[in-house]
Formats: structure tokens, C-alpha cells, sequence
């Protein structure tokens, strides 16, 4: 059996879940699994944007050139596709299967859309680079046109329902831990601010000790919630895993779906990976589309408990009111 013919049989298969050595589900193969619907083609773009650092470099030649020319890419047979990028044809199948469609021809309509879609109406030509000698209003404009150009990819790339089932194990959790380093610890730290104002029970430990420490409390009906843009940073994971260890739900919010912090999540939140430039390091867009993620799980969470957390939310602004009235001391 060829290369391209396995290809096209794994197209067609499924994934189930199976216990892992830990008693958690871990997904197999199988045919009854049911299979996500693929994304709309607005989403194409933010795709290739987070999914790319974990492809192989042929995979990415292909998601590059579809995201890049999409009207072009749209005419192209998956030979010709293949040819263009110099892959294979099983490379394409396997790039188009990760971007989330079960096949080429779903990836071609995709294209086909996103083509219409930017020929009716093209983004601002506004280049994220920002030089040393640049005007402070340019810096406003490119900074404000990334920005909302790392929220759009972030809601387009969020999987809704990994979000629902975190929010629902986040509105049940008899004690919820955050974990974050760095910019992702103010993250964690805002998620635990929005958590307390409406009567819940959160921590944000800033010490990878203590973090730990901590984990080793929870247990069953508990959350743990890692946030790493890298999905790698080892005093986030660390934690986490002890919490997995220990039975609690385990939350990821990450910028790498493929990176080790996912081994010891029940539920992965992906947020946008972003292009940097010398004067704006990664620490910036991974801010703000964790700060989205954050939010999202807040609302979420306090729909689920309105009837609790309205009165919290109306006794913690009276506690302060008087803190911003004129005058006070």
C-alpha cells in the first residue's frame, strides 16, 4: 500500500478515548468517534497562525501557501498543491486534516470562501514591524491593528466546546489553583481576582514552591488551571501535573496545543500565536489572548452561578464604593 493511499485511509478514520496508565482518557483510534466540524473559512488564517510552529517544515510550506494565496491555492489539484510547495501529496492530506478538515477537497471549498471573502473586502495593508524611528501614532495604530488582530484569531481558533466543559468544571470546583510564570502569572492572577469577586475559592500562587505545595492539596471536584504561551515552561507544568496526579480537573491555556503542559490537561484553551518583532516580544500578544481566554471563562462562569454571584459581585462593590468617592480617605 502506498504512502498516499494510507494517507487517504486515515483520512477517513476517527478518534475514540481508551484509559491511559493514570486511569485518564487518552484518544485512540476509532470509527464511532464523532469527527468536529472543520472551520469556517474565516478561521483558515489563525489557524495556520497557531498551528504552525508545530508542524514539520514541509507541513508548514503547505499551510503557508494556502494561507498566503488562498484564491490560488483554491485552483490547485492536491498534485498540483504538492508540486507547488515541493511535498508530497500525503504531506497536504496531513496539513489539511490538521487545520481541521477531513480532507483536501473540505480544504479547497475553505480556500474558495476565504478568496471570496477578502475579494469583497481586504484587511488594512498595516504592517505589524515596528522600527526605532517610528512616530508614536504610527506605534498606536500598528499595535491597536495586532491587537485586534490576535483577539480575532484567538476567538476564530477557541475550541468552544473544551471551553464550555472548563467552564463547567471551573463553576462546580470546590477550590480552583492558577498556575502562570512572568506575564502569564498576571494572567493567573487576574483569573483569581474574577473568581473571588464572585464568592469563589481560587489562588494564584507566584512561587513555583508554594504552587506545588499546593497542588498536592487538591483532589477530585478541584480545578488546576496552567497558563504558558510556550506550553513548556516547567514551573507551570510541574503543578499541573501533580494536580492531574492528585485527581483534580486540569485546565490548559496555551499557544501550543502540542506542547508537553497538554499531557496533564483534561480540557486545552488555545489562544493566538502571534508574529513578533525585535521591539515586541512574545510576552505582548500572548497577554491578550489570555486576558480573552480569562474573560471568556469569567462570563461563562458567572452565567453558571449568577444566582451566587450577583450578590458577590454587589457586596464587593459596596465594600469598596467608598474607596472612589471624592473626598474619601
Amino acid at each position: 500500500m502506498t504512502q498516499d493511499v494510507k494517507e487517504i485511509f486515515a483520512d477517513r478514520r476517527g478518534t475514540g478515548t481508551s484509559r491511559g496508565a493514570s486511569g485518564r482518557s487518552v484518544a485512540v483510534p476509532s470509527a464511532q468517534a464523532a469527527v468536529p466540524a472543520p472551520p469556517a473559512p474565516a478561521a483558515l488564517a489563525a489557524k495556520v497562525r497557531t498551528l504552525a510552529p508545530s508542524m514539520t517544515r514541509s507541513m508548514q510550506r503547505v499551510a503557508e501557501a494556502v494561507a498566503g494565496d488562498p484564491a490560488g491555492c483554491a485552483a490547485l489539484t492536491v498534485t498540483g498543491l504538492a508540486g507547488l510547495t515541493g511535498t508530497s501529496e500525503a504531506t497536504v492530506v496531513r496539513t489539511a486534516r490538521l487545520l481541521g478538515y477531513p480532507g483536501y477537497r473540505d480544504l479547497r471549498l475553505a480556500l474558495a470562501g476565504l478568496a471570496a471573502q477578502q475579494e469583497s473586502g481586504r484587511a488594512p495593508a498595516i504592517t505589524t514591524d515596528i522600527a526605532v524611528d517610528d512616530p508614536i501614532a504610527d506605534v498606536v495604530a500598528k499595535l491597536a491593528y495586532d491587537e485586534q488582530q490576535t483577539l480575532a484569531d484567538t476567538a476564530a481558533g477557541l475550541d468552544t466546546v473544551q471551553l464550555g466543559a472548563a467552564v463547567a468544571a471551573l463553576a462546580g470546583a470546590r477550590r480552583t489553583d492558577v498556575y502562570g510564570i512572568g506575564a502569564s502569572g498576571l494572567v493567573a492572577q487576574d483569573l483569581t481576582q474574577k473568581l473571588l469577586r464572585i464568592g469563589l475559592i481560587a489562588h494564584a500562587p507566584s512561587d513555583p514552591h508554594l504552587a506545588v505545595t499546593n497542588a498536592v492539596q487538591l483532589r477530585a471536584g478541584d480545578v488546576a488551571v496552567a497558563i504558558t504561551h510556550s506550553g513548556s515552561t516547567g514551573d507551570v507544568i510541574e503543578p499541573l501535573r501533580v494536580a492531574f496526579e492528585r485527581g483534580a480537573t486540569t485546565i490548559a491555556v496555551t499557544g501550543r496545543p502540542d506542547g508537553p503542559v497538554t499531557q496533564y490537561a483534561d480540557h486545552v484553551l488555545t489562544t493566538s500565536t502571534a508574529r513578533e518583532s525585535e521591539l515586541r516580544p512574545a510576552a505582548m500578544s500572548s497577554r491578550t489572548s489570555q486576558l480573552l481566554v480569562v474573560d471568556c471563562l469569567f462570563v461563562g462562569i458567572a452565567q453558571r452561578t449568577y444566582e451566587s454571584a450577583a450578590p458577590a459581585l454587589s457586596a464587593s462593590y459596596e465594600a469598596l464604593a467608598h474607596r472612589h468617592r471624592s473626598g474619601s480617605r
